[in-house]
């Protein structure tokens, strides 16, 4: 991976994107990931005007200390980076209060609230962007938007421009040494931060981003489940799993279309 290069390649993509755009420059919500830590630097290289907002939600400790250290990080580094904290907690209790739902299951609830919270990012994100006449830059990898679907509808699958969708984990994460992101993001293991508890992509899943990766470039080449056996398998069944499931995120909304005759 000539990481110096696709550096460059994506920040001039950003900054050609925002030219077009007619804005200021871009809002990234940063998490204390890989994903997010490597977009926000590769934005800050534009030159433009960036805000990066951290948005805990009953976050784990150690995910806010490691995004609010990245953001100081680029602040220190980028006299056009601004950081904006903006605690949602309070917000999402008071929304998820106010809900009279009757007839879900626990894990209809659980669900539906992990997904509320990406969601109220997003509107965040969005209200901040606007605010700065500024674009909501995506933090979705190749694996996730494309592959296992792994993001929320409409949540932090809502964004103006993805620059990282086509790197998969492991290239974001070289792509993300390259640009000096912190050994603790570096090293941390990836999580959507979405349930309160500690738990990681990998346990929601049931494979690593590595073994993701693997079977999506085997589904490309037209691979079938009979072609493997052992973990191999597991891995390749988990995977188109989630990628039939969610396949619906990836696609353009349905819409209905009038035969002429009708009309």
């Amino acid at each position: 991976m000539k990481a110096a290069s696709i550096q460059d390649h994506i920040i001039n993509w950003l900054k050609s994107y925002a030219e077009n755009a007619g804005v200021k420059g871009f809002v990234i919500g940063v998490s204390g990931g890989i994903d997010s830590a490597t977009t926000s630097t590769l934005c800050a290289l534009t030159g433009l005007e960036v805000t990066v907002v951290n948005m805990p939600i009953h976050q784990a400790e150690n995910q806010v200390d490691r995004g609010m250290a990245h953001m100081n990080w680029l602040a220190s580094k980028f006299d056009n980076v601004k950081i904006a904290e903006v605690p949602l907690t309070s917000v999402f209790d008071h929304f998820v209060a106010s809900q009279t739902i009757k007839g879900a299951t626990e894990e209809q609830t659980l669900l539906a609230e992990a997904n509320s919270r990406a969601r109220l990012r997003m509107t965040t994100l969005y209200y901040i962007a606007s605010c700065n006449h500024a674009l909501v830059a995506g933090t979705g990898n190749k694996v996730e938007d494309f592959g296992v679907g792994f993001y929320t509808k409409h949540g932090d699958g809502g964004v103006d421009l993805s620059p990282i969708a086509d790197l998969t984990k492991t290239e974001v994460t070289e792509l993300g040494k390259h640009l000096g992101v912190s050994e603790a993001i570096v090293q941390a293991p990836p999580t959507d931060g979405l349930w309160g508890d500690d738990r990681t992509d990998e346990d929601q899943i049931g494979a690593s981003y590595p073994e993701l990766e693997w079977a999506m470039a085997r589904q490309d080449e037209g691979k079938q489940l009979s072609d493997f056996k052992g973990r191999e398998r597991e891995v390749f069944e988990t995977y188109i799993k989630f990628h039939k499931a969610n396949r619906h995120k990836m696609l353009p909304i349905p819409v209905c279309e009038i035969p002429s005759e009708l009309r």
